[in-house]
């Protein structure tokens, strides 16, 4: 399995308690973000990471250099902004697989890989995405689904019980390989919102941890849960 991380982000939001390094790389407990992530990768048959960087990615070549526990680590540098969608077309060329891994750099929803990869690939599925069911939150859109295919993404609003995207796709390389598709694109707007309800887009529901640095009380949250340990 290969895997492309998206750790483009310049962390905006987060500037008032980090300021000095891209989101992906905001420091949890002595480790970059990113870290956690390759942690938690590393426990699945993940062969190669991709990391789709653009704003000051020296910084991240220079902490995680070209493996990460024995798994080879590449790099993709956006030299000009691409938008999600740009920056996963763009680090496909580094792929050989059927069946990508895609990862947000910024948050961290542990989900059993093994059993997501089965459930995309058992029906040869081309674009399936990892949801989480949550409760009384307005920062989300969220997602309808009907026995597994996604119907519709709705804008963000005040919601006390729905399914989010969680921000982990498995896409099949055809998927995006027969599209005429931009050079810059987004892939929520361009392509998730495009296919809702044509049965395309998969989703399947994980009870795992969640967690979002995109806001400073999110990235405190993420400081008191994870560890190095």
């Amino acid at each position: 399995m290969e895997a492309i991380v998206l750790a483009g982000g310049m962390g905006t939001r987060l500037r008032e308690v980090v300021s000095d390094v891209p989101k992906p790389m905001a420091p949890i407990n002595g480790k970059p973000f990113l870290f956690y992530l390759f942690q938690w990768l590393k426990q699945y048959p993940v062969e190669r990471l991709i990391l789709s960087t653009g704003y000051m990615s020296d910084c991240i070549m220079e902490y995680f250099g070209n493996s990460f526990c024995s798994i080879p680590v590449e790099y993709v540098i956006e030299e000009k902004p691409l938008g999600t969608g740009g920056a996963v077309r763009y680090a496909l060329q580094k792929t050989s697989g059927s069946n990508i891994l895609i990862i947000n750099g910024d948050t961290y929803f542990p989900i059993d890989l093994n059993n997501f990869y089965l459930l995309h690939t058992n029906k040869n599925h081309l674009f399936s995405i990892a949801l989480k069911r949550m409760q009384n939150f307005y920062r989300y859109g969220s997602v309808e689904c009907h026995e597994n295919t996604i119907i519709k993404f709705n804008e963000k609003k005040i919601c006390s019980d729905g399914l989010i995207n969680g921000g982990i796709y498995l896409v099949n390389r055809q998927f995006f390989e027969s599209k005429p598709l931009p050079e810059v694109f987004s892939l929520e707007n361009e392509i998730l919102e495009k296919e809702a309800g044509s049965s395309i887009l998969k989703g399947f529901v994980f009870d795992n941890l969640f967690i979002d640095i995109g806001l400073p009380e999110d990235y405190h949250r993420a400081e008191s849960i994870l560890t190095t340990r």
